[in-house]
């Protein structure tokens, strides 16, 4: 059945796609050792709603960012943006860290919204899927087929959450160095920025 082969085969390159160090998983990781195992899973969730969205959103639009370079220019210039006001927050954060902070209720509400927009700003993947939905035909034909959209959309996203929540169990492992995290998990957010600065640039020049 297509269907299930595409499913699979999204599952996993979602999965290992989400793997290496990332601005998603590394905020997963940081949220479980701030705030508790609950917190990380929450943003896990809310991180992986909107990757549901941006994989529908990449199939939907796939024919048109491969007919149209200049779509794929404006979207890394806007990343790169993003990346920058990033990475600038998370070296501030990183200078006026005082060590772990409390759980609170709040915190608690908070933190799938603040999955969902960690998520929402990194628009990486809707070029990601875009490219494996051309290599299936799914979103570029004259007409769509809605389960073969439904079915990427949706391993799409498991296969994101799979690997969030890998980062999950292993980061609760280490618990009780928390503080030490907390201390320098800023710092290598804030370098990781950089990193995707400099990828982003390379892009830009070489698209």
């Amino acid at each position: 059945m297509e269907e299930a082969r595409i499913f699979l085969i999204v599952y996993f390159a979602a999965l290992f796609g989400v793997l290496p160090p990332g601005l998603v998983n590394m905020t997963v990781a940081k949220t479980c050792i701030e705030r508790g195992k609950k917190n990380g899973m929450l943003v896990a969730i809310g991180a992986s709603i909107v990757i549901l969205i941006q994989a529908f959103v990449a199939v939907l639009l796939a024919k048109y960012i491969f007919d149209h370079p200049f779509v794929q220019r404006v979207m890394l210039r806007a990343a790169l943006v993003i990346f920058i006001i990033l990475g600038v927050y998370f070296f501030i954060q990183a200078k006026n860290k005082k060590g772990a902070p409390s759980h609170s209720k709040k915190k608690n509400k908070n933190s799938l919204y603040k999955g969902m927009l960690i998520a929402a700003l990194n628009i990486f993947p809707i070029p990601y899927f875009c490219a494996i939905a051309g290599g299936f035909n799914v979103g570029v034909g004259v007409s769509y087929n809605w389960f073969k959209i439904i079915a990427f959309a949706a391993a799409a996203s498991l296969g994101s959450f799979t690997s969030l929540y890998l980062y999950v169990l292993s980061f609760i492992k280490i618990e009780n160095k928390a503080e030490k995290f907390a201390k320098y998990s800023n710092y290598f957010m804030a370098g990781l920025m950089l990193i995707l600065v400099i990828v982003t640039i390379f892009r830009i020049y070489n698209s």
